[in-house]
């Protein structure tokens, strides 16, 4: 089985519906560069193996050595990006390349970036969505591994549509990490 290390910053929704919905892999490490963060107080409760660290007074470089030291030694394969935000350096992204994949809340290549679901709002847009893809050094720039449509509702609101898109996130990121880490 296939083993994946999660990393989030923050609640970690996204985070739960992966090792809710695992098939196929299993949640090797959960790790997040806050140590208050509530996902990871989730996945403790769980027993799953964690791991927390400020970059803060460390700077980004250490910060990215013990990370990629945790991972490795919980033996991760492939690393799943859930609410994680922190940009990963460049040499980071060449060490696990191809084998780490994020969610974003935008049908990709549209709305790179953050406000995503306030721009397809003031594009006009009828249809917004998410959008699995593997990291590269490009800011949501790599390929799409799956997508779900989520409708743009008359008066929807940046939260209101962000809500409907996260229930689509965690249908579709469970089922395309499953898919990504047994091809």
């Amino acid at each position: 089985m296939r083993r994946v290390g999660i990393l989030l910053s923050g609640r970690g929704s996204n985070m739960m519906a992966l090792v809710e919905q695992a098939r196929g892999y299993e949640v090797a490490l959960v790790a997040s560069d806050k140590p208050d963060a509530a996902g990871l107080a989730w996945a403790v409760e769980r027993e799953l193996s964690t791991f927390a660290l400020s970059p803060k007074g460390i700077g980004k470089l250490a910060y990215e050595a013990a990370l990629d030291r945790a991972l490795r030694e919980a033996g991760v394969e492939v690393i799943a990006l859930a609410g994680y935000m922190r940009l990963l350096s460049d040499a980071l992204v060449a060490t696990w390349r191809g084998r780490i994949v994020n969610i974003h809340p935008s049908l990709l290549p549209k709305y790179k970036g953050l406000d995503t679901h306030a721009r397809a709002i003031a594009a006009g847009d009828t249809v917004g969505g998410c959008s699995v893809h593997i990291v590269t050094e490009e800011l949501d720039g790599g390929e799409v591994l799956g997508s779900a449509k989520v409708p743009i509702l008359p008066g929807d609101t940046p939260d209101t549509l962000a809500a409907r898109v996260l229930i689509a996130e965690h249908r579709l990121y469970p089922r395309i990490l499953s898919e990504f880490v047994n091809r």
